[in-house]
């Protein structure tokens, strides 16, 4: 059965949450289903990555400019857009769009089924919004569970379990991986010796001050790495290289775009979060035969085990460092890990069944809506 399917979110520049919108949004539109997606952006950023990638695919998208904290006229704009499309479902992501698009579409009578993607606490302004958030999320016709550990928060959080549905990320594989040489060419990577790749944002929960104390462990055995991404704390975690000792080692790239196509340019990619959904930076790695160094937070555990990457401790850098050096020095297991990281994204990730699950959903949530009606 065809829905007409409305996707409404607030993107970042690119993470997690806008390739699962993308990957998700795209496979629906090749399904035959009426796709739509209302991207909240920062005003004087209509040429979002986010939006181009979704047209690109072949999704309408409205790009809806608003100034900070505009939440009412963000939902007059997107009440207006429901009246017009009258969709099957509205699916929204990230809190900002529970918080202020859902209300708006179950007052007119529409389905509503939210993803969540990952809680990240850190400042009091983030926890106050993830609270509020967690508070529409009882109120949803259907609730989607990245992980395991996502979806033990929302039973914890008082999400009806009739409603909430466990649905692990899946893999699209856009962009296929560049050369080693290609990436290590954009990148500005000279030479050929160990590089360690780190990929995300800049931001405590992401634990790119654990990544600095270990390479500062190795500084001596001539290790150099790539930190991609960008974030407010970039200032201090360069001060912090250099009080270490390390500046020369690490090369700070900001964000990049379609970043999981230089994957290659790494011997060794590296998650050292705190808390995590289903981290897509990982689909990315084991995609390009990457080895890994992450640790088992959140989804990690869903994703791959020992016989695809090494796991570590979220705040131990000796062990971080250990790990390091354990790829570096023994390839052949580094590459028995990647073989059978590459085999398990294949076998367990797939486009089709992950799209089946979102069909699922969508009729669960639709006779929610109807049940709550009678």
């Amino acid at each position: 059965m065809n829905h007409s399917i409305v996707h409404a979110l607030a993107p970042a520049d690119f993470g997690g949450l806008e390739q699962v919108v993308c990957s998700l949004a795209a496979g629906q539109v090749r399904r035959g289903h009426d796709v739509h997606v209302a991207a909240v952006l920062d005003a004087g950023h209509d040429d979002h990555p986010v939006v181009a990638s979704l047209r690109r695919a072949g999704v309408a998208v409205s790009g809806v400019s608003l100034p900070p904290r505009a939440y009412w006229k963000e939902g007059r704009i997107l009440s207006d857009l429901c009246r017009r499309l009258r969709p099957s479902v509205l699916h929204t992501h990230g809190y900002r769009a529970d918080v202020v698009d859902g209300p708006i579409a179950r007052k007119l009578g529409i389905p509503t089924v939210s993803t969540v993607h990952g809680f990240t606490g850190g400042e009091w302004k983030n926890t106050l919004y993830e609270r509020l958030q967690r508070r529409a999320l009882g109120k949803f016709h259907a609730v989607v569970a990245v992980s395991r550990s996502v979806h033990e928060t929302l039973i914890r959080t008082g999400v009806p379990p009739g409603r909430l549905h466990l649905i692990a990320n899946a893999w699209r594989g856009v962009d296929e991986p560049l050369t080693r040489r290609a990436a290590r060419e954009i990148l500005g990577i000279e030479g050929d010796g160990f590089h360690v790749g780190w990929v995300g944002r800049l931001s405590h929960e992401k634990g790119p001050d654990v990544f600095l104390e270990a390479l500062a462990l190795l500084a001596k055995e001539g290790i150099t790495a790539s930190v991609v991404g960008a974030g407010r704390e970039q200032s201090d975690l360069m001060a912090r290289a250099r009080r270490n000792g390390i500046a020369e080692s690490v090369l700070w790239h900001g964000a990049v775009a379609n970043a999981g196509r230089l994957q290659p340019a790494f011997d060794l990619f590296v998650l050292r979060s705190r808390t995590e959904g289903t981290p897509m930076v990982l689909f990315e790695a084991m995609a390009a035969g990457t080895p890994i160094v992450s640790t088992a937070v959140g989804g990690v555990p869903d994703v791959l085990g020992d016989r695809e990457a090494l796991l570590t401790p979220p705040e131990n850098p000796a062990a971080l460092a250990d790990a390091i050096r354990s790829v570096w020095r023994d390839p052949t297991a580094a590459k028995h890990r990647t073989t059978a990281a590459r085999a398990r994204l294949e076998s367990a990730f797939a486009l089709g069944p992950w799209l089946d699950r979102y069909d699922q959903v969508y009729q669960q949530a639709i006779r929610a809506r109807s049940e709550s009606a009678a």
